[in-house]
């Protein structure tokens, strides 16, 4: 029995990045930046990460890992890609980098990179999970019940990250890295329900997807409500603590989440997808022709799409092609032929 169209899983994951977009297959990824010049640069490497191990392969478990890599990867893409719109005054290396070079030597990059998102994913957890906690301890003073407590921190969180979202969705310099990541969406999209992948058909897909970044963050925030709500605990630095300690079970269940939504489309899975769906109305925005070209060479340069439709759908592209330029051929002998026929003598009498 054949696949609904809405089913079917072509198993790329991507990132927008500046004036360009990340396309991850398995342990290859590629980035396609457009260079100030106009032209597409593609740069193809093969990345493993920490999750490319047993850990890989244990359900939420692996959920933790994959979202380490996904983090460094990406601030690596992202690096990547700005080196193409640095000013020449700053291409020069600064007196921290050459202190960096001198110490960590070839691995100073790496360090650089792992010093990143360890700041970042310090920062998340203050913003996310530590301060909705102190802001709901304040209101102890004049909540006495502990299920509003927790009900209030929740409501709180969601708020913070809702008004984060939308703040950063205002800012001018976000709007093209949205387009990006609106063109990324749009060519998976294309993909998954069987359209030859070109610019015409990547222009009329959704720019929403199941398996965003977006929806997942949503999910961390959603579970992350229920866990704590239910689970509590009298004094208040273990209430942190606990707080802390849940935070990789609450991304492994958040990635389990996310890779069933991406796989099934039943309705169970469309309801609780709803909510990231409609926050990535948000953050993606329509691209332009010139930003989906780009998708589109990050894509081609990991993934065999036309072997992917042979077994996926179960027919060949360029047989496709061929009957498709075929078909217009005698279209168009037909059109030249009806405009050429003379006129009939009961015609010509008319006239």
């Amino acid at each position: 029995m054949a696949k609904k169209a809405s089913d079917h899983y072509c198993g790329i994951g991507g990132q927008a990045v500046l004036e360009g977009i990340m396309m991850k297959n398995k342990d290859v990824y590629a980035v396609a930046v457009r260079k100030p010049d106009g032209k597409i640069e593609v740069k193809k490497e093969e990345y493993k990460g920490k999750a490319d191990s047993k850990w890989k392969q244990l359900p939420f478990i692996r959920g933790v890992f994959n979202f380490v890599d996904s983090l460094v990867l990406g601030m690596k893409c992202l690096t990547y890609s700005a080196s193409f719109y640095e000013e020449e005054d700053v291409q020069e290396d600064s007196a921290l980098d050459k202190a960096a070079g001198k110490l960590f030597g070839e691995k100073a990059e790496d360090v650089f990179m792992g010093l990143t998102v360890a700041f970042s994913i310090v920062m998340a957890v203050a913003l996310f999970m530590v301060l909705p906690y102190f802001l709901a301890e304040l209101l102890s003073k004049v909540v006495a019940n502990d299920t509003l407590l927790a009900l209030f921190e929740g409501i709180i969180r969601i708020l913070i990250f809702l008004s984060y979202v939308v703040l950063i969705s205002l800012m001018k310099d976000i709007h093209r890295v949205y387009q990006y990541h609106g063109a990324e969406h749009k060519c998976i999209n294309c993909l998954e329900k069987g359209r030859i992948l070109n610019v015409e058909n990547v222009r009329k897909s959704s720019r929403q997807h199941k398996r965003c970044g977006t929806s997942f963050l949503l999910f961390v925030v959603f579970i992350s409500v229920i866990l704590f709500f239910f689970i509590r605990v009298d004094q208040p630095v273990l209430r942190l603590v606990v707080r802390l300690a849940l935070i990789p079970v609450i991304a492994g269940i958040s990635y389990e989440i996310i890779r069933l939504a991406g796989k099934t489309n039943n309705i169970f899975v469309r309801i609780i997808s709803a909510p990231g769906m409609w926050l990535q109305k948000l953050t993606t925005k329509e691209p332009d022709d010139d930003m989906i070209e780009v998708a589109i060479a990050a894509i081609e340069a990991v993934f065999d799409w036309k072997e992917y439709f042979k077994t996926e759908f179960g027919y060949d592209v360029d047989d496709a092609r061929k009957v498709s330029a075929k078909s217009q051929k005698i279209a168009e002998e037909l059109k030249a032929e009806e405009v050429a026929e003379p006129e009939t003598a009961d015609e010509q009498e008319e006239s």
